[in-house]
């Protein structure tokens, strides 16, 4: 028996790999945070099988839940919202099942954070503008941030932000980055990316939290942070410039 760690994407059912969706057909037991993964993800699971939203459950009721799957034989799909690497509390549940004895894999999934991108039909890394994706959150009432991982300190690198989890805290995160990006920096709040209803707040540094305000969005949301949002003039990469020759278009090839 596995446990398989699925990665559901960020809301739209049909962005779940292949992988993941054979593997919830597949289990006799599915576990699922049922606040963030679509119904018609779980809606396929086998017939019979044992389907539970684990929103309300507490880790050691998870963990006994598994270990119930494991004494009978049964693998689990144990599905989380985008991809569980990040944010996806799955740390403390591999550990314990590390503890337990019980095998387990992880299938990847679509992150919010690129799905979000897609939607915006924007490019995160632009030549001479950003080269760099910091995904990071800000402490509100999750557990703290490291030493040397807040706003203030990333925000010197002037790379694109993916801030998550933070929409509550908008002002602390306007008040830490207006002075490193500037009050015009384009921002875009991001809410409920994939699903039916998703909406994009696009705005300013200096204006974003008056129109999320009024947009009245108050969780489930991503901030991106970053020059890429609005630039326009930005120089042509290298890859496939003409006289940029390398191992695939050798000089001359054109």
């Amino acid at each position: 028996m596995t446990v398989h760690f699925i990665g559901a994407g960020p809301g739209a059912p049909d962005l779940i790999t292949v992988r993941g969706l054979n593997l919830i057909r597949a289990c006799p037991v599915v576990l699922y945070a049922g606040s963030l993964v679509p119904a018609e993800v779980v809606a396929e699971a086998p017939a019979g099988a044992r389907v539970v939203d684990t929103a309300p459950l507490a880790l050691d009721a998870i963990v006994a839940e598994m270990e119930a799957a494991h004494a009978a034989g049964l693998d689990i799909a144990r599905v989380h919202s985008g991809d569980p690497c990040l944010y996806g509390a799955i740390g403390e549940q591999m550990r314990r099942l590390d503890a337990l004895g019980i095998p387990y894999d992880i299938t990847p999934g679509v992150p919010a954070f690129a799905a979000a991108a897609a939607a915006l039909k924007s490019e995160l890394t632009l030549p001479e503008v950003a080269q760099t994706v910091i995904l990071t959150r800000t402490a509100v009432r999750a557990s703290a941030m490291p030493p040397g991982e807040d706003l203030a300190t990333l925000g010197k690198s002037g790379a694109t932000l993916a801030i998550h989890l933070s929409v509550t805290n908008l002002a602390h995160v306007v008040a830490e980055l207006a002075p490193l990006y500037g009050e015009d920096c384009p921002v875009v709040v991001a809410h409920r990316v994939g699903w039916p209803d998703q909406a994009f707040v696009r705005g300013t540094l200096g204006d974003i939290r008056a129109q999320v305000k009024a947009a009245g969005i108050t969780r489930t949301a991503l901030i991106l942070v970053g020059r890429v949002l609005g630039a326009t003039g930005f120089a042509d990469s290298h890859l496939y410039d003409a006289t940029h020759s390398h191992l695939l278009r050798p000089a001359g090839g054109g």
